[in-house]
């Protein structure tokens, strides 16, 4: 098990490295220059250059780069263009938002999705079965953000059970907090529990035809027993794959449900500093999110090879 993690703990890191090049190779060749957009059109190109040279903007792209990643290595993410504050601070801020909400939305569609993709699967064809995957179907067709206006239309608008959005932060405790990040939590639940409740389902029935679920059956135990039993850990390989891509999904594509409600997140912040030229943030914060995505990528396969020792050897 060591040497299977040692293994896939270098490819990770080599995909890393190859990831930090194109994000930043990516940001070098967008058109427009921070400085000047900060300066304005009327600025000097005296004082243009000096702010060049102040942003670290004026050394060679390799020089550059090689300052960045070195920076990220220890945790120095730079200094914001914009808000001219550490971009960690900045990071760390918009996380305490973004992490919470993430696993929440996580918590809820897999506390969803699970017992309902195993009751469908129990019932496989019956009037159950085929309601179950409609209403999944629905859910997975209605994009989020429409989702999540009608959320506020109904709970926020029509019964006033929570405000329409913003954030109080974690000082004024945890209750206010966890309430102010239900409903995008929800919105965002739903249609990744829809996804995964159908992955779910979809490997359970395919587990039916094995021998081992057979030979369950014919010692007397019923559809549903023989699944609960001994199909549903071998059906947890896909469903880990989809847990880890929706994580990341959740991490990292939120900006929408955060602009929708308000939160002070990364997705909000990703959309500001792109809005605002702030380079440094971009760079940084995509590079977080996909060090968040690898890691997660590591620990799925962790997962798989405790759920399959057979991976273990390959």
């Amino acid at each position: 098990m060591l040497r299977y993690a040692l293994t896939r703990l270098l490819s990770l890191s080599l995909s890393l490295i190859a990831a930090s090049i194109a994000i930043f190779a990516a940001i070098e060749v967008i058109p427009g220059d921070p400085a000047a957009y900060m300066l304005g059109l009327n600025a000097a190109p005296e004082t243009v250059a000096a702010l060049r040279d102040e942003l670290g903007l004026s050394g060679s792209v390799w020089a550059r780069y090689l300052d960045w990643a070195s920076g990220l290595a220890t945790g120095d993410f730079g200094i914001s263009y914009t808000y001219r504050v550490p971009v960690a601070d900045l990071v760390a801020q918009r996380l305490a938002v973004s992490l919470p909400l993430a696993a929440y939305a996580l918590a809820l569609s897999t506390a969803i999705a699970l017992p309902v993709g195993l009751w469908a699967a129990a019932r496989r064809g019956r009037g159950a079965d085929l309601g179950i995957m409609a209403a999944t179907q629905l859910g997975i067709a209605v994009p989020n953000f429409w989702f999540a206006m009608l959320l506020v239309l109904v709970f926020a608008v029509k019964l006033r059970w929570v405000s329409a959005g913003g954030f109080p932060g974690w000082e004024a405790g945890l209750g206010p907090g966890i309430k102010a990040l239900t409903l995008p939590a929800v919105a965002l639940a739903l249609p990744q529990a829809a996804i995964l409740a159908r992955v779910m389902r979809s490997a359970l029935i395919e587990t039916l035809g094995q021998d081992y679920i057979r030979s369950a059956r014919a010692k007397g135990l019923s559809r549903a027993q023989a699944l609960r039993r001994h199909a549903f850990r071998n059906a947890l390989i896909p469903v880990l794959t989809i847990l880890g891509l929706q994580f990341s999904f959740l991490l990292a594509g939120a900006i929408i449900i955060e602009n929708v409600f308000f939160l002070p997140g990364l997705g909000r912040l990703i959309f500001q500093a792109i809005t605002q030229r702030d380079l440094i943030v971009v760079e940084s914060v995509v590079m977080l999110l996909v060090f968040a995505v690898i890691l997660v990528t590591f620990l799925v396969d962790l997962a798989y090879a405790a759920v399959d020792p057979r991976l273990r050897r390959r």
